[in-house]
């Protein structure tokens, strides 16, 4: 193999796989890079098995083949390189990868491509595909993501549900105290209809590389995903098991509805979260007419208070939040103002955004 290419065009493919090298795994072969060269094509691979990551590269070839390089080391050696000279990389006898730089020369061992773990084929009949505007599902993804629980015991709620049904696409995420849902239409899903769940290192990946233009494409295949966003491919295995009945945990209406400013209540929120405690994580929010206050009382550490206007004219209301819970949800809504149902100090609180974002949170009690 023999091929040469810009630093530029090398450092963002190695960028763009890196993340699915194999740090923990005993197979050697799973911490390196898969370097392959066809005809004027270039293409990085990396994999942990979990999750595959591959992106084609400009760059001229002057002989075909394939090897792997160690990531970490070959992504050193790179960053290191003038940023203006061409690379040649070649192989020599064996498993030996010589690069060439300007005035600078490395030589490093690699291992065989028969060894690196084959990607599955989806360019064979039986997948489906389809395909989502990347503006639509990065700010789908934004707004569900931090809910997806980190527990591995519950690993069917380590990722994001996708329900694909009919031009409608919605995303649910849960850990079991809060849960986020967001719908979707999208015309070019036509009649499609699935349910996968995509788990949290992929919908991390893929989030990483959405932009504002341009499409990604989704296929899928048995109990694998392969998504397409122009030149890097994420292939992924999707979480098998039966996802929790969410469309009961959503009350059908609440007792008490309210409008507050985002951003208002995010500062607010943010503010008095600051004496929260690993033994006292909840701030007390008292609603009074056209009055929202916000209080923390620490006795080791001391006490705040924030006083908010919103639009609100029932009784006096008082109901307890974990604060962190409140921040990430509202640091991620664009809307100048989210809708807030209550029904009891004891049951979930809904927060609304537009017509299409639901967010259910479980209160705290508060002492």
């Amino acid at each position: 193999m023999k091929i040469s290419v810009s630093k530029e065009n090398l450092l963002r493919g190695i960028q763009a796989v890196q993340n699915a090298v194999s740090t923990k795994s005993t197979l050697p072969i799973l911490s390196h890079i898969l370097l392959e060269a066809k005809k004027n094509e270039i293409r990085l691979t990396a994999t942990d098995l979990e999750i595959g990551v591959s992106i084609k590269i400009d760059g001229e070839v002057a002989e075909e083949g394939a090897i792997t390089v160690p990531a970490r080391k070959f992504s050193e050696i790179i960053k290191e390189l003038h940023p203006q000279k061409p690379i040649h990389i070649s192989v020599k006898k064996g498993q030996s990868i010589q690069i060439d730089s300007d005035k600078s020369y490395f030589r490093l061992m690699g291992l065989l491509r028969d060894d690196f773990p084959q990607l599955p084929d989806f360019s064979s009949k039986g997948s489906d595909m389809v395909k989502i505007p990347q503006k639509t599902l990065k700010e789908m993804i934004q707004l569900t993501s931090f809910a997806m629980s980190h527990d591995e015991t519950r690993y069917v709620l380590n990722g994001i549900l996708f329900s694909f049904k009919d031009k409608i696409l919605k995303l649910v995420a849960t850990d079991g105290r809060r849960l986020a849902i967001i719908e979707k239409t999208i015309e070019e899903l036509g009649h499609f209809k699935k349910e996968v769940i995509l788990p949290m290192k992929t919908t991390q990946e893929l989030s990483r590389n959405l932009t504002d233009e341009g499409e990604v494409f989704f296929s899928f295949k048995e109990n694998q995903a392969q998504i397409g966003l122009g030149p890097i491919h994420i292939t992924s295995r999707l979480i098998e098991g039966e996802y929790p009945n969410y469309e009961q945990v959503v009350p059908k209406k609440t007792k008490e509805e309210l409008r507050i400013n985002t951003q208002e209540f995010l500062q607010a929120a943010r503010r008095a979260s600051i004496l929260t405690s690993q033994d006292s994580q909840s701030v007390k929010i008292n609603f009074i007419k056209d009055r929202m206050i916000i209080t923390k009382n620490t006795p080791e550490v001391g006490e705040a208070r924030e006083e908010v206007e919103v639009d609100y004219k029932g009784g006096e209301f008082v109901i307890g939040f974990n604060p962190a819970f409140l921040i990430d949800v509202l640091k991620n809504i664009e809307e100048e103002n989210i809708h807030l149902g209550l029904t009891d100090p004891e049951k979930p609180a809904v927060i609304r955004s537009g017509k299409d974002y639901t967010y259910i949170v479980l209160p705290m009690q508060v002492t």
